[in-house]
Parts: C-alpha cells; structure tokens; sequence
C-alpha cells in the first residue's frame, strides 16, 4: 500500500509539473487562448490512457505500482475535469459561444477519438 501510494504520489508531481509547464507557456504566447493549455493536456491525457491501458493488458507483468503511478498518479494530475469545466464556463460569460462550444465540442469527441487512438495503437 505504502509503495502504492508513493507511486502515485511521484506520478502525480510530474504530472502537475507538466500541466503548469504546458499553462504557463500557452499563457505567455496565446493569453486571449487560455483554454488551449487544458484542451491539450485532457487531449494528450486521453491518447496517453488508451496507449497504456492497452499496453497493460497485453502486459501483465507491469507492477501495479507503475499503473496507478501513470494512470492515477500522472494523468490523473496531468488532465483535469474541473479546469476543463472552468474554462467552458469563463468562455460562456465572456460571450465567445462558437467559441465555448467548439472547445467543449472537440475536448470530448477529440478525447474519445484520442482514447481510441491510443488504444489502437497500444494493441499493435
């Protein structure tokens, strides 16, 4: 349990680490964009948890500390649903409406589709 939780606990500071890193550079070069840093980690996160899911079925000698440690650990600090809510929602009262539904449009079919993808390309 205690191996567990640390391996979560590392997933999960460089998952953070790397979310920040992504915000804060959008920020610098497309402030009027702000949305683009979460729609891109929760597009990454999503190809990225079909990618090792897949991995890990046809690997099941993988430790489950180095599962929880990527899937609940790093993506799970890496995406973020509550980030990708606030968003839509700062893009609805600034009136952007194309705007806020095409984000929200392509944060989740793009999230299937990417899921999908890293599926299939785990299966390989």
């Amino acid at each position: 349990m205690i191996r567990m939780a640390l391996a979560v606990a590392a997933g999960g500071v460089l998952g953070t680490l790397i979310r920040f890193g992504v915000a804060s550079w959008v920020s610098t070069h497309w402030p009027r964009h702000f949305y683009l840093a979460t729609l891109g980690v929760n597009l990454l996160g999503c190809l990225l948890i079909g990618y090792l899911y897949a991995s890990f079925l046809v690997r099941p000698e993988i430790s489950p500390e180095l599962r929880g440690g990527l899937i609940i650990g790093f993506l799970g600090a890496l995406t973020t649903f509550s980030s990708f809510s606030l968003d839509g929602l700062r893009l609805l009262e600034s009136g952007q409406f194309s705007t806020t539904f095409g984000y929200i449009g392509i944060s989740v079919f793009g999230g299937l589709l990417a899921a999908w993808a890293g599926l299939a390309l785990g299966r390989l």
